[in-house]
């Protein structure tokens, strides 16, 4: 298997890459400033060179996280877009495109579902982050000479990387706390899960379209709070309010707020296993 990776040095194609390179896999990371001539060059609004490979697995993106001012916001959409479409315009130059397009997504895509749980099958909701899935997407499901995967990712949990690198810490000072009322419901995924299904949906060639890839069970804040603090042994006893969230984040504060009870019915349907099922064991592993 020959397998290209955009944004291969972040932190899930990183561990992508670790776990294909296990496999006996050829990577090939795409790069805007490729370093050995292994790595191809990748600029979004430029066609990527995909020719030859198997599949591609599409992670490029601006980082969600910071402060969502317009320039921001712009830069969020315009590079998965752009990007994705970079991706696009490359499988139909190939003259030989790979086979499968495993592109990024995420579970914003549903909104904010309060208490109502959802999965593959349900409608896009609304707001920035389901604005820009759904563009992501579309672009993605442009390809017409392959079978395309879209990863919708939740929360993701790792000790190198994301959101945890920022809030382990906080939690080992014993500074942890819910967020609002807590009462939100979080969808996480382990980053070694995300990878698995990446490169599973690469090789189970019954796997098309939406793919959530979230764990089997979606959690309160207020109870992945207290998962986090048992793990690293700490009190979580400083809530942080919402208007204070608010006030300091601004619209990204929608993001820790909302909630995304997401159901991922596509891999469960399918067999896929997990290594890391529920928050308690994700957490554990994240904190050693």
């Amino acid at each position: 298997m020959r397998l290209g990776i955009t944004g291969a040095s972040g932190f899930i194609g990183s561990r992508a890459a670790e776990m294909a390179h296990a496999r006996g896999w050829d990577v090939v990371p795409f790069s805007r400033r490729p370093r050995n001539s292994g790595t191809r060059l990748f600029v979004p609004g430029e066609p990527a060179d995909v020719d030859g490979l198997d599949a591609v697995l599409h992670l490029a993106g601006e980082s969600v996280l910071g402060l969502w001012t317009n320039k921001k916001r712009a830069r969020i959409m315009d590079s998965r877009v752009l990007g994705t479409r970079s991706i696009i315009e490359g499988f139909a130059r190939a003259p030989q495109p790979p086979r499968v397009l495993v592109s990024g997504s995420a579970i914003g895509y549903y909104g904010d579902t309060g208490d109502r749980e959802v999965d593959e099958s349900s409608p896009p909701g609304s707001g920035f982050l389901a604005d820009v899935c759904r563009a992501w997407e579309s672009e993605a499901l442009k390809v017409t000479n392959a079978r395309v995967v879209l990863l919708r990712t939740g929360f993701v949990l790792g000790r190198h990387g994301g959101a945890m690198k920022l809030i382990l810490p906080v939690f080992r000072a014993g500074m942890g706390g819910r967020l609002g009322s807590g009462k939100q419901w979080m969808s996480c995924i382990h980053v070694d899960d995300v990878a698995g299904m990446a490169l599973w949906a690469v090789e189970n060639e019954t796997i098309r379209g939406p793919l959530d890839v979230v764990m089997p069970q979606s959690v309160t804040n207020a109870r992945f709070t207290r998962e986090v603090a048992r793990a690293v042994h700490r009190p979580a006893i400083f809530p942080v309010p919402a208007f204070f969230l608010r006030l300091v984040l601004g619209r990204m504060s929608s993001m820790l707020l909302g909630s995304s009870r997401v159901r991922p019915a596509v891999a469960e349907g399918h067999g896929y296993c997990f290594s890391y099922p529920d928050p308690q064991a994700a957490c554990e592993a994240i904190a050693l």
